[in-house]
């Protein structure tokens, strides 16, 4: 009934676990948490509220958790909760590498440790944000953020009772790798728009579908000075050639995406006998990619709104992180089949 498929990934897995409720929900709390402090950190950025608070590790002076309650309003707000949540975020992630080196899976343990390494850089990226007063730190900042949030959801879903307990079944060929370069590729736009974002040129382009009234701009000097001319005219911030053409490549990217998952989605539906679960979540990759590439738009129509562009990191983070579920969905259902066949010879 195991359909012939691509060689695995990774080797099957045959160490043995039990399946710990406390721990699943608790590391699902904590992808949860790191989905928030991507959001918070959206809103920061949405409304420009990087550097409201402009000291680190102190707030205004003050001892950054007995910040007065009354200071906290605007973007002061906005920038200090994000210092708050992210502390509480980097708590969390170390109780949970601690607690995974109760369970069996030496693996898992280290992956917890790379959770934790990765909450520590991304909590130093934040001060030297401050400490530097460099936008560009907020890039890698952001991606690390994205890596963060799946690396959490990873450890989530390999403590489920699902994973522990899964049986082998029909996967499409090749559909592995291809989730995998799907996720790269998502990963890839969403570095080019934390580019767009942290260096102000997400609306380098402020008309959609066309640019500038054609299907590519032109981006020669002559034409960028009366793109600018016009920018000055409606009090929008001059922008280059550069970002043009980024902001061009990012709408590209959305449009290989999107094609990319429902080729990916329409293998495992046209796939007779294909496992429920990848069914059902590619679906929901679907729908997910298509609200991404709405709000894309919506960014650009409401000038971007702190709200849509928000809801847009948000969604983008969703969509990188359910391919990256999917991806080791389809590794686990193919490792087991292999370990069946093994078991049957």
């Amino acid at each position: 009934m195991h359909a012939p498929l691509s060689e695995p990934i990774l080797p099957p897995e045959t160490s043995p676990s039990r399946y710990r409720w406390p721990l699943y929900r608790f590391a699902s709390f904590c992808a949860g948490s790191v989905l928030f402090l991507i959001c918070l950190g959206g809103v920061v950025t949405s409304e420009n509220a990087g550097m409201s608070v402009p000291d680190w590790p102190t707030s205004y002076g003050y001892n950054m958790f007995y910040f007065p309650w009354q200071y906290m309003t605007g973007g002061i707000f906005w920038e200090h909760s994000h210092r708050l949540v992210g502390s509480g975020v980097g708590v969390l992630t170390y109780i949970l590498t601690v607690w995974l080196f109760f369970q069996e899976r030496t693996w898992l343990r280290w992956l917890g440790v790379a959770a934790a390494v990765m909450v520590s850089i991304q909590g130093l990226l934040g001060a030297l944000r401050v400490i530097e007063m460099n936008d560009k730190i907020g890039i890698f900042h952001a991606c690390l953020a994205q890596a963060l949030f799946a690396t959490v959801a990873l450890i989530a879903l390999f403590t489920s009772r699902w994973w522990i307990e899964a049986r082998p079944a029909l996967t499409p060929r090749h559909w592995t790798g291809r989730t995998l370069a799907i996720c790269a590729l998502i990963f890839a736009q969403l570095i080019i728009g934390a580019t767009m974002r942290h260096e102000h040129a997400g609306l380098s382009i402020n008309d959609f579908p066309l640019a500038y009234g054609q299907v590519w701009p032109k981006v020669d000097p002559e034409s960028v000075d009366q793109y600018n001319g016009e920018r000055l005219a409606h009090n929008e911030i001059p922008t280059t050639a550069v970002y043009i053409n980024m902001q061009m490549v990012h709408r590209v990217g959305a449009i290989l995406i999107t094609v990319a998952i429902l080729a990916a989605t329409a293998a495992v539906w046209l796939t007779p006998g294909t496992a429920p679960i990848l069914r059902r979540w590619s679906a929901v990759w679907v729908g997910l990619v298509f609200v991404q590439f709405l709000l894309g738009a919506c960014t650009i129509w409401t000038n971007k709104a702190a709200d849509v562009a928000t809801t847009h990191v948000a969604v983008g983070a969703l969509t990188f992180v359910l391919g990256t579920l999917l991806t080791a969905i389809s590794w686990r259902l193919h490792s087991q089949g292999e370990l069946a066949t093994r078991g049957a010879e």
